[in-house]
């Protein structure tokens, strides 16, 4: 079984290292197992890791795509 860093599962998924990152911060992916060496924690990412992780990316997409959709379809009131 091949083990990944987090740049790597993260370019396998087409994201910056950073975004992923800030995605398992922010609660939106759960985190891989990790590895704490002194004060270093690294996430090791397996094959399945990336998988789940790349069917959530859509759902995530979708809901700042939502947001945006019903922003823009608002009708904008005029002034009397």
């Amino acid at each position: 079984m091949t083990n990944y860093s987090t740049r790597q599962a993260a370019n396998k998924l087409g994201l910056g290292h950073s975004t992923l990152a800030r995605y398992i911060e922010s609660g939106k992916i759960a985190a891989p197992d990790s590895v704490v060496t002194g004060t270093t924690t690294t996430h090791i990412w397996t094959h399945a890791d990336i998988e789940r992780v790349r069917k959530l990316l859509p759902k995530i997409a979708n809901g700042r795509k939502t947001r945006y959709q019903k922003q823009k379809g608002r009708k904008k009131r005029s002034k009397p």
